[in-house]
């Protein structure tokens, strides 16, 4: 079956579907950059000139819905971070990265999207812009290496042309421009159409976490032992996952750690003291050079990355395990576990989550349903 946003694809349809496509009607844009006029006038254009691209048409219907669906959401959080400057002159600094949170919210939480296509639509949200702007970041050879393990170049350029196009602008040639350039610096970089290969998963994990980590090499694996990291909302079920284990494999659990001492989930002030307890087991084990399982929400990258840098430290091999539900699922559960959160509480984790990449680890499994 076909994932489809919305069979009813006329704008009016939109607004009175959406109430983030009825709010794009209300975000003014910079007179330079935009003088179409607002957010949804600029995104209608955006459709027209995605759909009409003989390209388009040449790609799968589950690839079109999953561009239009893109490129519908693409400047979605525009009217959370457009600051007027004066003189007509807006920015919206942020809004690619703050709309692949919104995005995934909807399409986990009001629209049910299976999980590789949401990842998909969220992934070319998060990086529209960048086929215009890639040469003025800081490694761009590295930036679009890992944004091929995440979304497809070549659709990500369709997109940026299409959003380029849409638009009236005195710069309208040169965006053009820069997007061939895009595509030529992929070809060279071997990332066009396709994600960058790695011969084994050590290499990909040196190359984009060591300063001096370059393409071609090929380190010697000698782990010390594996770390399983959890990754995943409260509620979804990560202590199931741990029983289908070695039943002896040892387990740092941050939940178990608040319970022994009687703090409250939502102490903030105690998790600093939870977090260094953890911390002083898992130096246990690691200078045992024995295996175990860290068992927490690690629903950030940065959460994620100060427990990946600890242990390969220690010369642990590091997988990522991200568990996930449907959203009824994971709501039921939460109300059926023992310790459950309050809802507010997890509307509020939701809107944070980040999910695992494949740069962040030795290995990045996914537990989804």
């Amino acid at each position: 079956m076909i994932w489809k946003l919305t069979q009813n694809k006329d704008w009016q349809s939109l607004e009175k579907q959406f109430s983030w496509v009825a709010d794009m009607k209300n975000v003014i844009q910079h007179k330079n950059h935009h003088a179409e006029g607002n957010v949804a006038i600029h995104t209608q254009m955006v459709l027209d000139e995605l759909t009409k691209m003989p390209r388009y048409e040449t790609l799968s219907e589950q690839e079109q819905e999953i561009l239009w669906a893109a490129a519908l959401m693409h400047d979605i959080e525009k009217r959370s971070t457009s600051q007027d400057e004066g003189n007509g002159n807006i920015s919206a600094n942020g809004h690619a990265r703050r709309g692949e949170y919104t995005a995934r919210n909807i399409l986990f939480r009001d629209i049910p999207t299976p999980f590789d296509i949401r990842e998909k639509v969220v992934s070319l949200v998060r990086f529209h812009g960048l086929p215009l702007w890639l040469m003025e970041k800081l490694e761009p050879a590295k930036k679009i290496h890992a944004v091929s393990l995440r979304s497809n170049t070549r659709q990500l350029k369709m997109l940026a042309e299409a959003d380029a196009r849409g638009r009236i602008c005195e710069d309208g040639e040169a965006l053009i421009e820069s997007l061939d350039l895009f595509e030529m610096f992929c070809k060279d970089e071997g990332c066009w159409d396709k994600a960058l290969e790695f011969p084994t998963a050590s290499a990909r994990y040196e190359y984009f976490n060591t300063i001096d980590g370059y393409i071609g090499y090929v380190p010697y694996d000698d782990f010390k032992c594996e770390v399983t990291i959890l990754s995943g909302l409260p509620g979804m079920g990560k202590d199931h996952y741990i029983q289908s284990l070695k039943p002896d494999i040892p387990v740092i659990s941050l939940d178990a750690i608040r319970r022994k001492h009687k703090y409250s989930p939502t102490d903030r002030s105690a998790t600093g003291r939870v977090v260094q307890e953890a911390k002083e087991q898992a130096r246990v084990y690691l200078r045992k050079k024995q295996d175990f399982v860290w068992n927490a929400t690690n629903i950030t990258r940065l959460m994620r990355q100060q427990l990946v840098d600890l242990f390969t430290l220690y010369g642990a091999k590091v997988r990522i395990v991200y568990v996930e539900k449907p959203y009824e699922v994971w709501r039921s559960q939460n109300r059926n576990r023992e310790f459950q959160l309050p809802e507010n509480v997890l509307d509020k984790m939701l809107l944070k989550l980040e999910i695992p990449q494949l740069i962040e680890a030795h290995e990045v499994e996914y537990m989804v349903e």
